[in-house]
This record gives structure tokens, C-alpha cells and sequence, in this order.
């Protein structure tokens, strides 16, 4: 994937007929993202992209990693931690993490198309998901 100028998503806060707000990498350099418009018939939507400073990046996949944790166990629904109350430190990150993902005055507007690749959905690198980024076109940047 790497060779079509695909790069890893590092974590996925949200899904919804794809993906919706997370991590990723865009030009070797770790992004947030969040999108509103993805269209699965062709795999690629737009997104808000701001980059994320070394300390959100380390938080964000420590985050990831208990929530991994918690996807490859055999725990239950309602012990989630995303649920809240389940795990402290899960929590903590919530709330530290809360002013790094809010969107910037300023942040791009980028294409992202979306592939998965053939190993685990829950993966303490990222898991399965990529993005390959390219500029809006100037009808759509406008909206």
C-alpha cells in the first residue's frame, strides 16, 4: 500500500459507514482527522486534517492500545471502556485528549480514500486502516 502512496491511520475514534474522526499520517507527519462526507460506493470522503503535536500522538495511541486491549479480550459490551467508569487511565486520556481534537480554525480540507489491509482490525500499530490524501477540488473546498 505504501508503494500507491497509501499511509496508516493510527487510531479510529469514530465509524460510521466508515471512517469518521482518528489519526492518521498524512506526508509522514501524524494528522487528526475528521470527516462528514465519506461515500463507501467509492471509498473516499472529505476530512478536516489538522496536525497533532508529539504529546496528543503519544496519548491518542495509548488510548488505542487500551482500547485494543479491551477489542481483543473476551470482556463484554458493557465493560467498554469507552463506556466510561471502566478504565481510569481510558478516562483520564478522554479528557486530556478532548482539546486536541477539536478542529482548528485553519485545518485543511482534504480528500481521504480509504483501504483496508488484510491483517487484524485491532492492532496496537493502528490496525487495518489507510489513507491516500489528495487536495479538494476548488468546488468542493468551498462548502
Amino acid at each position: 500500500m505504501i508503494a500507491d502512496g497509501f499511509e496508516r491511520a493510527y487510531t479510529v475514534l469514530e465509524w460510521y459507514d466508515g471512517p469518521r474522526k482518528g489519526l492518521a499520517v498524512i506526508s509522514g507527519v501524524p494528522h487528526c482527522f475528521e470527516g462528514w462526507d465519506y461515500d463507501p460506493a467509492d471509498a473516499a470522503g472529505e476530512y478536516l486534517v489538522w496536525p497533532a503535536s508529539e504529546a496528543a500522538v503519544a496519548m491518542e495511541r495509548e488510548q488505542w492500545a487500551i482500547y485494543v486491549r479491551y477489542e481483543v479480550s473476551e470482556a463484554e459490551r458493557e465493560e467498554h471502556p469507552a463506556n466510561g467508569g471502566i478504565d481510569a487511565r481510558f478516562d483520564e486520556l478522554t479528557l486530556l485528549l478532548t482539546p486536541y481534537r477539536q478542529a482548528p480554525d485553519g485545518a485543511l480540507r482534504l480528500v481521504g480514500e480509504v483501504r483496508m489491509d488484510d491483517g487484524d482490525r485491532y492492532r496496537s500499530d493502528g490496525g487495518d486502516l489507510w489513507f491516500r490524501w489528495r487536495s479538494c477540488s476548488p468546488s468542493t473546498a468551498s462548502n
